[in-house]
């Protein structure tokens, strides 16, 4: 028997196990760590799923502020912006805004977040009945900046946000009923 033919079987073991766990790190990269305290604001007007995402952070015992029409200058003193994705006219017409006012005041906050290293969690909680043109422009503008996304799987049965989420490599988190998110949300954030 050859004496470098156990050395050959070893290394060669060695290297494909190193191959293998890369491929597996590359496919289950770690989900980002967000800091408080954080900016809940909507991005759509849907006001009752921000204030939904408010309950959420608060009962994962996090410190949370919503502002439904949250500006650069609100983003003083936080360290992660949560967008909840999800556009309401009702909302709209409410908050005094139209849909081109809307998308411009969250493109200057994600502008004024990225400026700042300001890492924004999308969260869609509306599910399938909140899903629909309006709300899907703002998916496919915003979406792309998250680190990453929190959603009801009924908001996502076209699979745009996996679509999304696996093109920008943004870690996705599918949960079947709002309160299913308090705990990604208790394993996301720093304590």
């Amino acid at each position: 028997m050859d004496m470098h033919r156990p050395a050959e079987i070893i290394l060669t073991i060695l290297f494909f196990g190193l191959i293998a766990g890369s491929y597996l790190a590359a496919q289950t990269p770690p989900p980002p760590v967000f800091e408080q305290p954080l900016l809940v604001t909507s991005a759509g007007q849907s006001s009752g799923d921000a204030q939904i995402a408010l309950q959420l952070a608060k009962r994962a015992a996090l410190a949370a502020t919503l502002s439904k029409t949250g500006t650069g200058k609100d983003l003083e003193n936080q360290k992660t912006l949560v967008l909840v994705l999800g556009a309401s006219m009702k909302g709209l017409g409410s908050a005094g805004l139209d849909t081109n006012k809307e998308k411009e005041r969250i493109r200057e906050l994600v502008a004024e977040a990225k400026k700042k290293n300001i890492p924004i969690l999308a969260m869609h909680l509306g599910g399938g009945q909140r899903r629909g043109e309006l709300t899907d422009e703002i998916i496919n503008e915003f979406l792309p900046a998250a680190k990453m996304a929190i959603i009801l799987k009924s908001g996502n049965q076209d699979g745009l946000f996996t679509k999304i989420c696996k093109a920008k490599d943004i870690p996705l988190i599918e949960v079947d009923k709002s309160l299913d998110a308090v705990e990604p949300l208790k394993k996301i954030f720093k304590r």
